[in-house]
Formats: structure tokens, sequence, C-alpha cells
């Protein structure tokens, strides 16, 4: 439970009631909850759907939604899209991408990500089916935490300070397995089949990132793990998309 809590410190900006001990490696082995902070995460989305649908327009319920996820994480993981698209487009090599990470200012590229990935992820939560909308809600969240500790486990830092820096050093193979077996049951309670291709894709997709910037940064940092969330996010709805158009499945 505490570990739990942990995770959920870290993930969302909701204040915890009483004081929690944690100690530096205890950042990674609460990475096995990631999977359980998502799910949470999704069960406020689904509660709030609940009372504001019969009340509200569709497209406004919906991006009241997207708005609340952005608030209750602190908008951290948008953070990490806006300054790796910003790094992405500075000219340079590895140092000067890393620099431009670090920058607390956001570029043009940031700001252009971050509309084109907020529309994205409005645009495909709006036309997910009404009767898998709450399945939907809960899922998204989840699978994309996992994504957070596929991103950490075994990765090399691309620097050695920041957040993402402590989690990589702590983070083991259990926390890998437990946060799976976590995902892949989540996935097959809510969605069935449909769960789990989608959990398929996005592993492959994610262990692309990862590579990715392996080569061209020589590990991983906290933005980068963020970016690569808010992809998940974003993918896992467009997947769920397709998927739930194909009435065989």
């Amino acid at each position: 439970m505490r570990l739990y809590l942990i995770a959920f410190q870290f993930l969302t900006i909701i204040p915890l009631p009483f004081p929690l001990r944690c100690e530096e490696r205890d950042l990674g082995r609460s990475m096995a909850f990631f999977p359980l902070v998502g799910v949470t995460l999704g069960a406020l989305l689904a509660g709030v759907d609940f009372i504001l649908a019969p009340l509200l327009p569709r497209p406004v319920t919906d991006l009241l939604l997207i708005t609340l996820l952005s608030a209750v994480t602190g908008a951290l993981h948008l953070d990490g899209l806006a300054d790796v698209c910003d790094g992405l487009a500075a000219r340079g090599g590895r140092e000067q991408f890393l620099t431009v990470m670090k920058d607390s200012r956001i570029g043009a590229v940031g700001v252009v990500g971050l509309i084109l990935g907020l529309l994205l992820k409005y645009q495909a939560l709006l036309n997910i089916p009404l009767e898998y909308k709450p399945e939907t809600l809960l899922f998204f969240p989840l699978v994309a935490r996992f994504s957070q500790v596929q991103m950490t486990l075994g990765a090399k830092r691309a620097r050695e300070d920041g957040l993402g820096s402590a989690f990589i050093g702590t983070a083991g193979i259990w926390q890998f397995i437990s946060a799976g077996l976590i995902t892949l049951a989540g996935a097959w309670f809510l969605l069935g089949p449909r769960g789990i291709y989608c959990c398929i894709a996005l592993y492959l997709f994610t262990w692309g990132v990862k590579g990715w910037f392996h080569r061209k940064l020589g590990g991983i940092t906290g933005d980068i793990i963020g970016c690569a969330s808010e992809l998940n996010e974003i993918l896992c709805l467009l997947a769920l998309l397709a998927l739930f158009g194909m009435k065989n499945l």
C-alpha cells in the first residue's frame, strides 16, 4: 500500500492527508503500481463522465475530461511532450538536444506539439462509441503508465540529474513483471481481445521509441518518459477507435 501511495503521489498532484515516508530506492519499487495509479485516474474520469454526461453535451464533457486528466497529473507528461518536440526541432547533436529539453522555456515546436497532442486525444475520445466509453476511460491511463515502466527498465541515463535518473537507477525486472501483469489483466477484464491487441501494439511502439532515443542520445530522461506516456495515451485511443470499428473482434 505504501508503494502504491508513493506512485500516486508522484504521478498526481492530489495531496495525501498524511505524511508518507519515501526513500530513494522506493521510487523505482513503486513503479510496480504505476498501472494501478492509471486505473485510479481512469476511475476518476469515468466517475466525472457519469455525473456530467446527462448534464452537458458530449463534446463539452470530453473536453473537460481531458482537462481534468491534465490538471490532476500536473501536466507533468505534457511538459515532457513539449520538451521533446523542442529538442527534436533543435539543430545540433546530443548535447544541444539535452540542453533544449532542460530549458524551462517552451518553444514554438513545443507549443505545436502540445496543441496537436491534446487535439488528437480529445478527438479520439470524442469518437469512442458510447457503449465502450467507461472501459476506455479506465484503460488508456492504465496502459500509458505501464509504458513509463517499460521505458525505464534497463534504460541508460542520458544525463545523471533529474527524476528520470532516480527511477532508472532503482527500477528492476520485478517491477516490470508486476506492472505488466496488472496491465494485461486490466486489458483483458475491460476490453477482452481488443485490450490485448492494443497492449501488444503499444508495447512494440514503446520499445521502438526507447531504442531510437538510446541511439540518438545514448539513453533517456524524465522528459522522454513523459513524452512516451502521452504518445501512448494518444495511440491507445486511436487504436481502440480502429478496433471498435472491426465488428468481428
